[in-house]
């Protein structure tokens, strides 16, 4: 035996063992251990991607097109913004998308698109598993897609890269599968809540964007401790101030009323963003030219758009402070009033977004849903300013920028717990709570079931890693009315053995119900009877035998059989024998109705 083959042995006894002791810890003992070791990851995960997007910004967008791009408060802050080869945007956002197309479409296809769907659907269908090539591919393809000036957020990569990365301590630690699916949803919460400095909205996302209509609650404790250790990790490298640092406009009640009006257009808003991207995705599905040209050619129209809108290139968060700050006069306007690019920028961002990561490239949807949230809370905090100059000032106008920013992706998102949460850590602002709730409550609920993220499910019993839980057995919801017309076999108590013995063969039988004037009295089995002759039945049936009503399930059935020994039932309704159902039977109106629900989900 090789060197090689018995490090191998001893690495997976060590592994086998050490994942056997976790285990055996006590619940909360083991996921803080667990919670600990996503969390290391997740850190320094976010670190390793947050630093390949620098390196390629420089790249792609610095020395490439010789731009500087605005910087929100948490990075450094800089309200500067400059292209000086403006005309080359559209051939640079193109190799970015074509880099990326060849990467993921040539190593890794699952590793395109926005990355916490893929990582959502690794815990529902997948049980926990995400090749570890695709930790490695999502990072350099997500961080080129982005540094290049591609529409998208750095989010969704950040959750998969982290979630990929629990999935292969799940299976070197030999855990099971459903630790496995919990370890990947920390992994989810733990990457978004480091790269937003959210941990505790990081946290609640893990459990909540699993489901449209759910909350995974085991999953919090361990995602608590997962993000709040990657944050640590994180932020000791970039610092711990807020994204867009700390929002101070105090917060007036009578302003209720516009958030509410907020809430109600985020809400549809959130409808168009998750069904235009998808329209333009499956498009790009069925354009028939290799995967690999595809996010070049998404590149391409993003890039052109850019050239007019060059805020929609790469994350925005900068162009998110300047809104929250009031700097309008940075944004080229073209000469247009600045309230008409804003109303026009989140359509303009939707169809950007959806051509960047929907033609296959590697990108997430978090960040874009907040620039498309905030460009109609400024539309509509400039407008409620002209209005009602003495209620709403321009110093308020920031407030609807967060509020809209995290009302619009707590509706497309399906997360509204979640954002509540994050629009404290993100802007270090309380008093913008009631404002938010209120808002992200109205567009959730306007939202409906509409989500961008794909893989998600409305409930946990709707999910095949809950399979068994809350599903109610097939059989459980048949009857034995179902089956309709039943046969009457039946000996009576003045029968011979030898008439019992001959319908027993007939009928491939080993017993048979036993009846007196249409009652039924019990059961008579072959082997008391097989060496009998010259006798009646009476002396021979089995009193007590269980029995049926029309109303039984088929699953209750089925174990009265496996208790009576017999491969039929009897049925019986105050005391009146109706006939038998046998195991054949249940089989075959179980085939029928199963059929039918296929057809009718289809």
């Amino acid at each position: 035996m090789s060197n090689f083959s018995v490090i191998k042995i001893q690495f997976y006894k060590l592994t086998k063992g050490l994942g056997f002791l976790i285990s055996s810890q006590s619940h909360f003992l083991k996921w803080l251990i667990l919670g600990a070791i996503v969390g290391i990851v997740a850190g320094f995960g976010a670190l390793v991607f947050y630093y390949s997007i620098k390196l390629a910004e420089w790249f792609f967008l610095h020395y490439l097109l010789g731009a500087v791009l605005p910087l929100p408060k948490g990075e450094g802050v800089s309200e500067v913004f400059v292209i000086k080869r403006t005309f080359l945007i559209p051939f640079v956002v193109v190799l970015g998308g074509l880099i990326s197309g060849f990467l993921i479409f040539k190593f890794a296809p699952e590793a395109e698109g926005h990355g916490t769907d893929a990582a959502i659907d690794a815990y529902h269908n997948k049980e926990g598993n995400i090749r570890p090539r695709v930790i490695f591919l999502k990072t350099i393809a997500s961080a080129i897609t982005i540094g290049s000036g591609g529409s998208a957020g750095r989010e969704g990569p950040t959750a998969l890269i982290s979630a990929g990365i629990g999935s292969l301590i799940g299976k070197v630690l030999h855990l099971n599968v459903q630790d496995k699916r919990i370890i990947v949803a920390i992994g989810i919460g733990a990457g978004i809540g480091t790269i937003f400095k959210a941990p505790i909205g990081g946290a609640i996302l893990a459990a909540e964007v699993l489901y449209k209509r759910d909350l995974q609650s085991e999953i919090i404790y361990p995602a608590i401790v997962a993000s709040a250790i990657g944050y640590s990790i994180f932020g000791s490298f970039v610092g711990f101030e807020p994204i867009f640092g700390f929002y101070k406009s105090p917060f007036n009640p009578l302003r209720l009323p516009f958030y509410v009006i907020l809430g109600v257009v985020c809400g549809y808003i959130a409808i168009l963003y998750p069904k235009t991207f998808y329209y333009v995705k499956d498009k790009f599905t069925k354009l028939n030219i290799n995967n690999i040209y595809k996010p070049a050619i998404g590149g391409f129209v993003s890039g052109l758009i850019s050239l007019a809108f060059p805020e929609v290139m790469g994350v925005g968060y900068g162009w998110l402070q300047l809104l929250i700050n009031g700097k309008f006069s940075i944004f080229p306007s073209f000469g247009l009033p600045v309230l008409v690019i804003f109303l026009l920028m989140p359509f303009i961002k939707i169809i950007a977004t959806a051509f960047t990561i929907g033609s296959g490239g590697s990108g997430g949807v978090f960040a874009p849903g907040m620039f498309i949230g905030a460009s109609i809370g400024v539309s509509l905090g400039i407008i409620f300013h002209y209005l009602f100059p003495a209620l709403v000032s321009q110093y308020n106008i920031g407030a609807f920028v967060i509020v809209g920013m995290l009302a619009l992706f707590g509706a497309a998102g399906k997360v509204p717990i979640a954002v509540t949460l994050m629009v404290v850590e993100m802007t270090g602002s309380l008093q913008l709570l009631p404002a938010l709730m209120i808002a992200v409550s109205i567009s959730y609920l306007i939202s409906g079931s509409t989500t961008i993220y794909k893989s998600q499910v409305n409930t946990q019993k709707d999910s095949p890693a809950h399979f068994g839980e809350f599903n109610i057995p097939f059989l459980e919801r048949l009857k034995i009315s179902d089956i309709g017309m039943y046969r009457k076999i039946a000996v009576n108590t003045k029968d011979s053995i030898e008439t019992a013995k001959d319908l027993m063969f007939k009928n491939y039988f080993s017993s048979l119900p036993v009846v007196d004037n249409d009652k039924f009295v019990g059961t008579v089995y072959l082997y008391d009877i097989i060496n009998e002759t010259n006798k009646t039945i009476k002396g021979f049936v089995k009193l007590g035998t269980a029995s049926a009503t029309c109303s039984t399930t088929l699953e209750d059935a089925w174990k009265l059989m496996s208790a009576n020994k017999t491969t039929w039932l009897p049925i019986v309704e105050n005391s009146q024998f109706l006939g038998i159902v046998s195991f054949a039977d249940i089989s075959d109106i179980y085939s029928k109705k199963l059929k039918e629900l296929n057809l009718e989900n289809k």
